[in-house]
C-alpha cells in the first residue's frame, strides 16, 4: 500500500470517527434525551456522561489536528478504544447482543484507522 492510499484511508477514518465521537459527545453534554436513557440504562451516572462527553469532544479536537500532537493522539485512541469495548460490553449485558452492532463497527473503523496512524507515524525508540 502506498502512502497516499495510507493517508486517504486514514483522514477517512479520522473523520468518520470525528463525526461519529463528536455527534456522541455533542449529545452526551446537550443531555440529549435518547442518549441519556441508553446511557444511564447502562447503569452509568449523570456524571460520568458529561465526562464522556467532554473527553469524546476534546479528543476528536485532538483528532483533526494534522501532524501533530502525535503522543496525545495515541492517549486519544486509547480512550476510543476503551470506550467502545465499554460500550460492547455494557450493551451486551444489559440490552442483548444486537445492541452491540455500532461498537463492532465502530472497534473495526476505529482500528483500520489506528493501524493506518501507525503506518503514517512510525515510532522510534531511542535508547539514552
Amino acid at each position: 500500500m502506498n502512502a497516499k492510499t495510507t493517508k486517504i484511508i486514514y483522514w477517512t477514518g479520522i473523520i468518520l470517527t470525528s463525526l461519529w465521537f463528536g455527534a456522541s459527545g455533542f449529545f452526551e453534554l446537550t443531555t440529549n434525551k435518547l442518549v441519556w436513557e441508553i446511557t444511564q440504562q447502562l447503569g452509568y451516572p449523570a456524571h460520568f456522561i458529561y465526562i464522556l462527553g467532554v473527553m469524546k469532544i476534546s479528543g476528536v479536537i485532538t483528532l483533526l489536528i494534522p501532524n501533530k500532537l502525535l503522543r496525545l493522539k495515541e492517549w486519544v485512541f486509547a480512550g476510543v478504544f476503551f470506550d467502545i469495548i465499554f460500550a460492547f460490553f455494557s450493551k451486551l449485558v444489559v440490552l442483548g447482543f444486537p445492541a452491540t452492532i455500532d461498537a463492532i463497527i465502530a472497534f473495526v473503523m476505529v482500528s483500520v484507522t489506528y493501524i493506518m496512524f501507525r503506518r503514517l507515524y512510525s515510532v522510534s525508540y531511542i535508547a539514552s
